[in-house]
């Protein structure tokens, strides 16, 4: 005898999907000791500049090393999360958050260095550099999705033509990798 399903059978006792986790940026560890070994470095050579000098003080040593977690803290990359429907920057002292399934704008800020910048419908936003996404398909495929979920349903109504060079400019360096580690470059 076969199993018939019931049309008006309770779907409450299956499980609810599960959202993918969230992804990070996965040069961000690399880019914190980077920080940290230039923060060090400049320690190190004032303190054996302050010291081949004569002058070094426990005063001296203390404002050298304010001076480094200054630095350090200049140089400290945030870390960028992404899941359904978000991204995130984590720095050492803010969060931003977007939300990219409700993006409303898009826009990409020329300048000495290329930022993306992301606006949602609750008014955040959110500026992130393209490279962290050519750097991680993981970000951008959330992100893309996401951006195309929005212009679907009717939020994002400018910055579609930001999205698609951003996407070009991914392909192709994606492609040319492709090719370069294949031997065909």
């Amino acid at each position: 005898m076969g199993h018939r399903e019931d049309p008006n059978r309770d779907l409450t006792d299956l499980p609810a999907p599960h959202p993918a986790p969230p992804v990070h940026d996965r040069h961000w560890v690399r880019d914190v000791r980077g920080a940290i070994g230039c923060a060090g470095v400049l320690l190190a050579l004032l303190l054996l500049l302050d010291s081949a000098a004569g002058t070094l003080t426990a005063w001296r040593a203390v404002l050298w090393a304010v001076l480094a977690l200054l630095l350090l803290a200049v140089l400290c990359p945030s870390r960028i999360s992404a899941g359904e429907g978000w991204i995130v920057a984590r720095s050492l002292l803010r969060s931003r958050r977007v939300r990219t399934d409700l993006l409303v704008s898009v826009s990409c800020l020329d300048g000495v260095s290329q930022r993306l910048l992301l606006r949602d419908a609750f008014g955040d936003r959110f500026e992130i550099d393209p490279r962290v996404l050519m750097d991680n398909p993981e970000l951008w495929r959330r992100l893309d999705e996401d951006a195309r979920r929005a212009e679907a349903s009717g939020f994002l109504l400018c910055g579609t033509t930001a999205l698609s060079r951003l996407s070009a400019r991914i392909d192709a360096e994606t492609a040319h990798t492709v090719f370069k580690v294949s031997g065909l470059d």
